[in-house]
């Protein structure tokens, strides 16, 4: 019973015990975080007074920067310190733990105050674009005083911090004595007290101590943790400002070299290096003189080096110009310097900082400009022409020898006196100065100059208005030119050419009036010869035959006849060409259609005279830049001329060759006898057929005549070569072109602009008159895209009438220039007709001058479309007229319902 009395009062006294080493565990391990929280706080008092102290100095480098080298990129820094300092140490005041540490925090604030204050006025300085005044107050001991009280006051502020950190520590530590104390008193206590439970409890115990001092190891090492990241963000931001130091000198244009107090170099920056031809580890320690050795760029001896001087006086030192910097490997470069002095808190000399940069290439510019100089002058003195300058307002500001001769004056006398005073017309010339203003030119503007001697010369001036680098407008530059003596030669040109003028209307009137008689008697004469060559070709085929004799008689009144009416087209032809009353419609014409045509037309007068032909042969279409009908009227001229003048069983061979610049050239060449170069040039004359009127093959010799005029109406060339008895080679040259094609708008909204037929709309016919295949096959591309629609085509005016006429269609599509008939008269005659004049006509060619277009329009054509088509304006002119033919055809089925 009393054991258990024991174990019961042993027992109470362990629960007694371990309650009252659970309190003081308690006690004793908020004492402990209370401790650890203020450690931690002032370890951050700690590091926010360093991180202040460093942005300070960071706002003092930025403003040096700044302040040497004008870059605002150094501010930076200074502004993010400035506007956050203060913040700053309020906090550091909030954090404070010692009272006396609040009053070093006061006592620090004007100080920072003032610090700030100072590079103020210092960037306001350089501002002002004083560099020489902010590098001297950048230098200043105010500011170096101020920074050095800021420091003692920051480091007595840090020393009062880590006693009080010292004090804690202290504190901590006993705190850990004293638990530690307790924890083996009552351990030592409850194995007497209760030995059953010792283990246990022993056991127990050291678990919950360990966990307990795991506990605060732990935080004593995250507090130490971050005190650690804390620091290194610290050296990091002492590292970037060092680098930021390193960069700026890296990438300034001039070089840099930093000495110590003896003199000896401590720092090149790359342009130094490469400059000197030093290295840096090479030069790092050696005296300055022997990295830095210039010469006088006058006498070739060594100069003196600024640095000496400025580590002598502490003043900033500069090299006088004409300095030769000598590099290590003996290039030499023209070179302009400053030095100053380094000084350190106590503004003590402590080296020198020397800049320098590379003026050869000022030099040699400013050399360049000086002879420029001289030689624009000279160039102003050796034009033949009297030159000057003017100010805006019309003073004069500079003359040449010429304009000296001009006034009769000195140039001394014209420089600062108007421009006007020096013609008999002030106003005039005076406006002239005000129009070059107005219009920063002027051409041939004529005046009168006058000289003090009263001499008057007449002068055409041209005069520009001329400005200085920034675009200011600095006056104007004018030339004048003596054309006395041209302006009397020009009103005798003029006498001479209206009298030239006369004769040629004269002429003009004449040729107009024999091209009006010839185009009238070849009409004329046509009525008779009709019957002529009539009647002879029905006695020819009428019964009974004539006799032998009379065959005879009617073959020679054929041949004349024909012959006749041959001479009559090509005498009618010249005229139309020769009035200007021959229109042609240029348009692409594909070589390999017409070269087919000609050769159908023309082998079998070949085969009948036994002569051989060799056309080309076309891999691809090439299309030239002409009329269809014409061309092969040239063609067919030149292939017939090399069929009769060729020798017998000769041969004719055409070629087409491609030219630059996007010519063709298309040439006939026989093997005929060949013409002399006599001959050659009276070859394209009227009625010419040089010397072969008494041979057996008959001509006109006006087939070339008008062949040379069609070529060159189509913008070409027509030519020949010749050799005797090897035969003649003729040859035209006209413009290459792309295949007829839509627009390139057209092209890209094609399917978009053609309307789809609606479902079981009636077909209605189209009729399309043209002579060119190309045409018709890209107007029927584009009409077979309509389901509705169905497309007749006629190859000239006379078959388009026929085809109207029989099938009715509701629209004709009608080309100008056609074979036979043109286009203006297939419509007349179309719109003369009853039964077709309620069609509507519409016009497309190639004749696309607005005097086309109205003469087409006025003739009584629907619409006027021009080639190349747009597909849009095609489309659009096709409904308006397909909507129009079907009003009329309305119209007249509600009349004839009437009726």
């Amino acid at each position: 019973m009393k054991a258990t009395k024991q174990i019961a009062v042993s027992l109470a006294a362990a629960a007694l015990l371990v309650a009252l080493v659970v309190v003081l565990s308690l006690g004793a391990f908020r004492q402990l975080e209370a401790a650890a929280a203020a450690r931690t706080q002032t370890y951050d008092l700690i590091i926010r007074a360093d991180s202040l102290l460093s942005d300070l100095i960071d706002a003092e480098s930025g403003q040096r920067g700044y302040a040497l080298t004008g870059d605002a990129n150094f501010l930076e820094q200074y502004v993010a310190v400035r506007d956050g300092v203060r913040g700053h140490l309020a906090d550091l005041r909030l954090l404070a733990l010692a009272g006396g540490a609040q009053d070093y925090l006061d006592a620090l604030a004007p100080l920072v105050d003032a610090k700030l204050a100072d590079m103020a006025d210092n960037i306001a300085l350089r501002r002002q674009q004083d560099q020489g005044a902010a590098a001297s107050a950048a230098g200043e001991a105010r500011g170096k005083q101020l920074m050095d009280s800021i420091r003692a006051g920051m480091r007595s502020f840090q020393q009062l911090e880590q006693g009080v950190l010292a004090q804690q520590e202290a504190a901590f530590q006993s705190n850990m004595r004293r638990l530690l104390a307790a924890i083996i008193a009552s351990s030592l206590f409850a194995l007497l007290s209760a030995l059953a439970f010792a283990n246990l409890i022993f056991r127990e115990s050291r678990h919950r101590l360990k966990n307990l001092v795991h506990i605060e190891t732990q935080h004593l090492l995250d507090a130490q943790e971050r005190i650690n990241r804390q620091l290194q963000q610290a050296n990091a931001t002492l590292q970037i400002n060092e680098e930021r130091l390193t960069v700026t000198l890296n990438s300034i244009a001039d070089g840099v070299i930093a000495t110590d107090a003896e003199g000896r170099v401590t720092l090149l920056n790359p342009l130094a290096q490469r400059l000197t031809g030093w290295t840096q580890a090479q030069a790092v320690g050696r005296p300055v003189d022997e990295i830095f050795h210039i010469i006088s760029q006058e006498t070739r001896l060594p100069a003196a080096i600024p640095v000496t001087e400025t580590l002598a006086r502490g003043t900033v030192q500069g090299l006088a110009n004409h300095t030769i910097l000598v590099a290590r490997d003996g290039s030499e470069c023209a070179i302009a310097d400053c030095c100053a002095p380094i000084r350190d808190r106590d503004a003590k000399v402590v080296g020198a900082v020397l800049v320098f940069r590379d003026v050869t290439g000022e030099y040699a510019t400013q050399e360049a400009l000086r002879e420029h100089q001289v030689y624009t002058r000279s160039l102003f003195e050796s034009n033949i022409d009297p030159i000057m300058t003017t100010d805006p307002s019309g003073i004069i500001t500079d003359v040449n020898n010429q304009m000296e001769a001009l006034a009769g004056c000195a140039r001394g006398e014209l420089i600062g006196t108007p421009f006007k005073n020096y013609f008999t017309d002030p106003g005039r010339a005076e406006a002239g100065i005000e129009r070059v203003l107005r219009e920063k030119k002027l051409s041939n503007y004529e005046l009168i100059a006058r000289a003090r001697d009263g001499r008057q010369t007449e002068v055409s001036y041209n005069a520009t208005a001329f400005y200085d680098g920034s675009g200011a407008l600095k006056g104007v530059f004018a030339a004048a030119r003596d054309v006395t003596e041209s302006k009397r030669l020009d009103r005798a040109l003029q006498e001479k050419n209206a009298e030239l003028e006369n004769a040629r209307s004269v002429a003009d009137k004449a040729n107009l009036a024999k091209s009006d008689f010839l185009s009238s008697m070849s009409h004329e004469l046509r009525t008779p010869l009709n019957a002529v060559l009539g009647f002879a070709q029905v006695i020819e085929s009428g019964t009974p035959p004539p006799t032998p004799s009379q065959k005879r008689s009617l073959d020679q009144i054929l041949k004349a006849g024909w012959y006749l009416l041959e001479l009559i087209n090509e005498i009618l032809d010249l005229a139309r060409i020769e009035s200007g009353r021959l229109t042609l419609s240029q348009e692409p014409v594909a070589l390999n259609e017409v070269m087919l045509e000609c050769r159908a037309m023309i082998e079998p007068q070949a085969r009948l005279r036994g002569i051989g032909m060799r056309f080309p042969y076309f891999d691809t279409s090439s299309f030239v830049l002409a009329d269809r009908t014409r061309l092969k009227q040239v063609l067919i001229n030149l292939l017939f001329n090399a069929i009769k003048y060729n020798k017998p069983d000769g041969t004719v061979a055409v070629d087409c060759v491609a030219l630059a610049p996007a010519s063709v050239r298309i040439s006939v060449r026989d093997s005929g006898a060949g013409l002399p170069a006599e001959k050659l040039a009276q070859l394209f004359q009227p009625f010419n057929r040089l010397g072969k009127e008494a041979g057996v093959e008959e001509g006109t010799g006006i087939g070339l005549v008008v062949a040379k005029r069609l070529v060159e109406l189509m913008g070409g060339s027509i030519g020949v070569d010749s050799t005797v008895g090897a035969g003649t080679t003729f040859w035209i040259e006209l413009a290459q072109c792309a295949a007829p094609r839509l627009s390139s708008e057209a092209d890209h909204f094609a399917a978009a602009v053609l309307p789809r037929a609606a479902a079981g709309a009636a077909v209605r016919t189209l009729l399309y008159v043209e002579d060119n295949p190309a045409n018709l096959r890209l107007v029927e591309e584009l009409i077979a895209r309509r389901s509705d629609l169905r497309l007749l085509s006629a190859a000239d005016g006379k078959l388009g009438i026929e085809l109207a006429r029989e099938f009715l269609p509701d629209v004709i599509l009608m080309d100008i220039n056609l074979p036979g008939i043109s286009g203006i008269e297939a419509m007349t005659m179309l719109h003369a007709s009853p039964s077709t004049t309620h069609i509507p006509i519409v016009a497309i060619s190639a004749n696309a001058m607005s005097d086309d277009v109205k003469k087409g329009l006025e003739a009584g054509f629907f619409r006027y479309l021009t080639k190349p088509i747009v597909l849009n304006e095609f489309m659009d002119a096709l409904g308006v007229a397909l909507e129009y033919s079907a009003a009329q055809a309305a119209h007249k089925r509600e009349k004839e319902a009437i009726q």
